[in-house]
């Protein structure tokens, strides 16, 4: 990701490398509770709600060509069990690491005269901005692939019923009686019939039943 516009130090996502300097080898631990920002997570599925807590853990290794960030961040994410559509939450852990490279150095930590010659390798690069890297894009990013894309209340949740849509999991002998086909339309014409009708078709059978006595 190629730098674009300028960094706000007062962003809590926003980590300031001054301190960690550019000696190969120096060693900078963080730690830092931040409130998740909009959207974090997949989006209708499942995601941290925004304002939640994030723990964020960071160690910064100083490199030739720039610093590299390896964290772990943790937070509780709220969303609907895909079988049964009960609201869950879920306790996610999040892994990740990235470079984020000097502006004035190539990928073998060479200083170059104008960074940013070949515009293709740097779309695909973190860069430090005065000393500065914005977490939020890679802290994205973790957080969806420690996400499950079909969250479950639990793993053998039973979902719900295919005929009236009763939870399962609250009635373990929830069945519907079987209905034999062949008596499935004439059992749903007799529902919808008036008690007239009914009257009229038992006439009609007791008048059959006379003539066939004579």
């Amino acid at each position: 990701m190629a730098p674009n516009a300028r960094l706000d130090h007062r962003n809590p996502l926003v980590f300031d490398t001054h301190e960690l300097g550019r000696r190969p080898g120096a060693l900078q631990r963080l730690t830092r509770t931040i409130d998740a920002p909009k959207d974090l997570g997949v989006q209708g599925v499942i995601g941290v709600p925004e304002g939640a807590p994030v723990e964020l853990e960071l160690r910064l290794e100083s490199v030739m060509e720039g610093v590299l960030v390896t964290g772990t961040a943790r937070a509780q994410a709220e969303g609907e069990c895909v079988r049964c559509l009960e609201p869950l939450q879920l306790d996610v852990e999040a892994e990740f690491q990235e470079l984020f490279s000097y502006p004035d150095a190539d990928d073998r930590g060479r200083v170059i005269a104008e960074p940013g010659d070949d515009a293709e390798d740097d779309e695909d690069r973190f860069f430090l901005e005065d000393g500065l890297f914005d977490l939020e894009p890679l802290l994205r990013d973790a957080v969806v692939l420690a996400l499950p894309m079909q969250p479950v209340c639990q793993e053998d949740c039973p979902g719900l019923c295919s005929e009236c849509g009763a939870r399962l999991a609250d009635d373990p002998d929830h069945h519907h009686d079987a209905v034999d086909i062949r008596w499935a339309a004439l059992q749903g014409l007799a529902e919808t019939m008036t008690d007239g009708e009914k009257d009229e078709m038992s006439g009609a059978e007791a008048g059959v039943d006379e003539k066939q006595e004579k």
